[in-house]
Formats: structure tokens, sequence, C-alpha cells
């Protein structure tokens, strides 16, 4: 069905302020022993009425959605209640996102609405051996192709956006982004050369899919355009914060729009998805002007260093920051990594940085300056061994040599799993001489996800009958559920759940229903999926204890072996120091091998089996290592 966008309509306040005195005035018009509206002050003379004790939020129960369907003020309650009833349930399909950092994505199924939120990516684990990325698992999604009626993405960071030039690749949907995200996904499908239907959305707006409406909720995260879903459905919303914070006084953009989560509240909410990653940590996010104000001070105390400042690239608020403090600092600013001078070349075409003109200098240029008047800003924050501050730090940067008269600023967190990378490199950067600054040593990072004060009040303003913690590994899920029991949310409405999982809603229950494939998918060079579980463990086996290579030609009419077998290690052992080890492990395989040449045992497989369970004995007693044994067995 073709989706539309419209305007959120004005809804009319129905409280209004009346001073002591109208108040007053009001009071001797009515008359005594009038009946009342709920709510309204009884006149003098009625029985006065006790103080009502404010309402604790009234988590576990459903509140009625105002309805604005034709005739539904009229229809009584228990036709409606009865038609409610034989309504199809609300259906979550998790695809990737949950006990994991990354990959996220959520298929969102009522009636003949479908649609995907998000479409995103990870980075592969240390024992993903030569993997590159790690993506959702489409299977599912390619079933359905036919009822998909296109991808909602909440905002342009890669573990939200990364996987859509491999899902557009092989199926073709619409997908609705907000103007930088939108630039950004069409960057990305550029380099692929993928051609899709990108439709810009501003915050605020509604999508129509079928008997169900998206609103896009403007919100603070660490990139502009942020949204969150208000999802309209006959039961009511189903809310999908996405990556969130609440900063009230945001480097760019507004601030997010609480009173919007607090209307949902108000009309009701079914389901309540919501960030986890940072459900751990206690308090408040700071303000991302708190960075600002600690770059200022340190680029007053650099003195005659040039400045690097390491961090993410779609960091484009922390960008703009940086900027900012070279400007006041009189410093020119390059900027180094590919999708950092990619990110910023956009945001600059669009609007979204503010660059002083001819502050901005090529990468190549930085020698031609003195060092007290050169900023650069490179990506690397996380120890990636391929980014400009990695090379930098190994001497294997072409422009940028560091040494002494650096001072490092690395404006970023170690995603968990990061931390030994980002520690080498610091390591290296002090071994060179240059003063590092990291997160920890001044506010010179601020996360771009909720902490527990934010989470409750998001989950206060919305009031769900049911929660699904979204967006984190095992323990952050965990800590957000606890979160949302201590508010007085009751344990069976709160759903811990895995990817794969088919999650049904309705106002009486929730319960998952189904499953589905789902998983990960690895992408190694321009192979997509052909590197699994197999392949993985044999690259380990490999990493770990080497291989060895055991090669022998028969002649399978006489029966004779008539070469070999000679014996290749790989790393396993150095050759020349381990001469007697090989030697044995020849005399094992020509004895082997002989021995089934004479008992005319010529199955290849039967032979290589012997060989390699001899030879892994042998080894294993000698060295206590097991390392791959490959026989290959050739005939003539």
């Amino acid at each position: 069905m073709a989706t539309k966008t419209e305007k959120r309509p004005v809804e009319k306040n129905v409280f209004s302020y009346e001073s002591p005195k109208q108040r007053k005035n009001s009071l001797r018009q009515q008359k005594p022993g009038r009946k009342l509206a709920a709510g309204t002050m009884r006149a003098a003379g009625d029985t006065p009425l006790k103080p009502q004790k404010p309402q604790k939020p009234n988590f576990g129960k459903q509140q009625k959605a105002p309805s604005r369907t034709p005739g539904a003020a009229s229809r009584p309650a228990q036709n409606r209640s009865r038609a409610k009833k034989n309504l199809p349930p609300v259906k979550l399909t998790f695809l990737g996102g949950l006990n994991e950092i990354g990959k996220n994505m959520t298929l969102f199924e009522y009636g003949n609405a479908a649609f995907l939120i998000d479409c995103g990516m990870s980075f592969p684990d240390e024992d993903m051996l030569g993997v590159d990325i790690v993506l959702p698992d489409f299977s599912y999604v390619e079933k359905i192709k036919d009822r998909i009626q296109g991808v909602i993405i909440t905002h342009g960071h890669e573990d939200h956006i990364g996987a859509l030039p491999y899902l557009l690749s092989q199926m073709k949907f619409p997908v609705y982004a907000t103007r930088l995200t939108a630039a950004l996904i069409e960057s990305k499908l550029r380099e692929k050369n993928i051609h899709a239907n990108i439709q810009v959305v501003n915050p605020g707006s509604v999508l129509s899919f079928g008997d169900v409406t998206v609103e896009l909720v403007p919100v603070n995260h660490s990139i502009p355009d942020a949204v969150a879903l208000g999802i309209k459905t006959p039961y009511g919303y189903v809310v999908h914060t996405g990556d969130f914070k609440i900063d009230c006084t945001p480097a760019s953009g507004p601030m997010i729009d609480l009173a919007r989560f607090g209307q949902f509240g108000k009309e009701g909410v079914l389901a309540l998805l919501a960030d986890s990653t940072n459900a751990e940590r206690p308090g408040f996010t700071p303000s991302e002007r708190v960075v600002g104000d600690s770059f200022a001070n340190l680029f007053k105390k650099v003195g005659n260093k040039r400045i690097i400042v390491a961090t993410f690239s779609s960091n484009l608020n922390r960008i703009q920051q940086i900027i900012d403090a070279a400007s006041q600092d009189g410093r020119k600013v390059a900027v180094s990594g590919r999708s950092m001078i990619n990110f910023v070349n956009i945001a600059n075409e669009l609007g979204y940085l503010h660059v002083p003109a001819g502050i901005l200098v090529d990468i190549e240029a930085v020698d031609r300056y003195p060092k007290d008047k050169m900023t650069i800003i490179t990506t690397g924050s996380q120890g990636e061994p391929m980014s400009a501050l990695s090379r930098m730090a190994f001497s294997d940067h072409r422009q940028v040599e560091v040494g002494p008269e650096d001072y490092i600023i690395i404006s970023a967190t170690p995603i968990p799993g990061n931390e030994k990378a980002v520690g080498k490199v610091i390591d290296e950067l002090l071994k060179r001489g240059c003063e590092v600054v990291y997160e920890k040593m001044y506010d010179v990072h601020v996360s771009g996800h909720a902490c527990q004060e934010e989470l409750k009040i998001m989950q206060g303003l919305t009031r769900p009958r049911y929660f699904i913690p979204v967006h984190g590994e095992q323990k952050h899920l965990q800590k957000h559920a606890r979160l949302a029991r201590s508010m007085g949310m009751p344990a069976e409405n709160v759903l811990m759940t895995e990817i794969g999982k088919v999650v049904e809603l309705t106002p009486d229950k929730m319960q998952v229903a189904a499953s589905v494939p789902a998983g990960r998918v690895l992408v190694d060079g321009l192979g997509i999926g052909d590197v699994g579980s197999i392949v993985l463990r044999d690259r380990k086996h490999l990493a770990e204890d080497g291989i060895i290579v055991v090669v022998a030609t028969i002649d399978p009419e006489n029966g004779l072996v008539v070469s070999g077998p000679d014996v290749v290690s790989r790393g396993f052992v150095y050759v020349r120091e381990s001469e007697e080890l090989l030697e044995r492990a020849r005399e094992i395989a020509r004895r082997v091998l002989e021995e089934c040449c004479h008992k005319h045992t010529l199955d290849w497989t039967t032979m290589k089996t012997r060989v390699r369970d001899e030879l892994s004995h042998m080894i294993f007693q000698k060295t206590k290592r097991s390392p791959m044994i490959l026989p290959i067995i050739m005939d003539v």
C-alpha cells in the first residue's frame, strides 16, 4: 500500500489557567447544589470533597486512547471492547540488537502493515578472524518481502544503517529517513553502485502504513536528526525510542520532545521498546556542551603544541565543537581518515556543520603550518588497526608524523571489547613522547545514550502496559528490566527476549509466539555469508596451533608409495630447529601408507584418517600441541 506523509494534527490544550479572582467569580455564578463535572471545584454550600492524593504512574494498565474512528463516540463501550478482541495482535520480530551491541533490526507487523525499523551492522569479535563486518540474517525478510512496505531509520550510525547496502542489493524497499541520515545512506549506496528509493522525512512527520501510523519524534543523540518512533495501532502506541538521551542544552538542534512522549502516555502506550546501552550507569548523561567547554579550556593550556583529536566520524556535534575551539584559538583544522572526511563533507554541504571560511586545510598541507597553529581531527578512537590514529601511532601515516610536540585527545569511550586495542595505541603514542588525554582524565567525552534517571523519565512519561528492553548486551537488558520493575511495572509485563523471536502484543497479553531464522551473516572481503562457524573454527585452529601438510604419491596398481611422503609445517614449529620431529612424522606417515598398501586398503579417505590419527598422537605426546594435519594423497 502506498505510504504517505502527513503532519501531526495540532491538539488544543484542554487545560487552561484560571486566576483566583476568575475562579471566585465563576463559582458565584454556579447555583448551590448543582452537579459539577469531575475535577471541578464545588460551589459554596456543597459538601466539600476530600483532597485527592496524587496518583502514581499507572503502569501495567492500558489507558484508552481517544478514538478518531467515525461514530466511535456513540458506539457502546461493550461493542468497542468486543471489536478490539477481534483485532489481530501486534507482532514484533527482533532480527538483531538484542544481547549484542549493534546489528539493530526489528520487523513490525500489524494487519496489512509491515515495515522494518533500522538495518544495522556490527563489528566482528576477536574470535572472528578475517571477518570485516557482521550483518543480520535477511532470510526471513526475503521470505515475506512482498508484505514489507519500507524501512524506517532512526538515525545515521553504522549500527543502524550499515547493513542497508547489503539488504537493498537483494531486495527493493523504500527507505524513510531524516535529511542527514538520508544523505549518509545515499553516500553508502553510491559507493556500491546501488540505487534505492530514499524518502526524506522531517522530525515530527507522520507516515501511514495501512492501519498504522508512525510518528517521528525528535530526540537527542550524538548525531543530529535522530528520531524515536511513535507507532499508533488500534491498541495504542508502540514507542521505539531508538538511541536517545535527554539533553536540555544540546550542541545543535532542538531538545528531545518530552511533551510528545508524555502525550503518548496520556493517549495510551501498549509497549515501550527503549535503548538499554547505559542502563548500568546511574544518574544523568552529561550534556554535550560539557565537552565543548573542556575543549575550549584544553586548547588554551596546550601552548605551542599541535592538537590531534580522535573521535567518532559520525559525532558531528563533537566535530563542530572542536572546530569552534580551534577557531577561537586561531588554529587551522585538517581532517584525516576516509570516513571522517566523508562525514564532514556531507554535513558541511547540508549545513549541519558551521565552518568558518578558510579554517579547513587539506591533510597534505599540515606541515606548512606551525605546530601551534594546527588542529587535526581524525578517526581511530577505538584503536582500529587501519585507522588514521593507529597509523600515526605506528609511524605508518603518510602525511602526519607524531612526536613530543603533539597533544593528542581521544574523545570517545572504548566500545566493550576494544579496550586493549585503544590501550595499545595510547602506549605507542606515549612512547613517541606525545601527551595523551583520554576520557577518564578530563571531560572530553560524553555518551549519546540515556543513563538510569533518563530511562526512568521515559518510563514515567510513556506509562507503557508492556516493556521490552532493546539495544544492548544481556547485562544492559537485565538492568533496564529491573529499572522498569522498580518503578512499579509488573514483572509479567516486562519481557526479556532474543533475536529470532516473534512477540505478539494485545492489551490482554504479551507472548513469544514463534521463532524465525535469525543470527549473523559474516562478510569477508567480497564474500557474504560464505564464512560460517566451520570456517571460523578452522581459522582459530590454524591461528592457535598451525598446520602440517603431508603429501605422498601412490601407484594403485602396484600398491607402492612412489613419492614422499613430504612433510610441510606452517605456524607450528620452525623447521630448521625441529628437523628431528618432522623426520619422525615423515617415518610414521610412510609406515602407515605402506601398511595400507600391503593390506590392499587403498581407500583414500581411510588412509588419510589413519595418517592424521597417528601423527596427531605422536605430535601431542612430543609437544602437547595439536596442529591441523592435512594429508594429501595422489595417484599415478
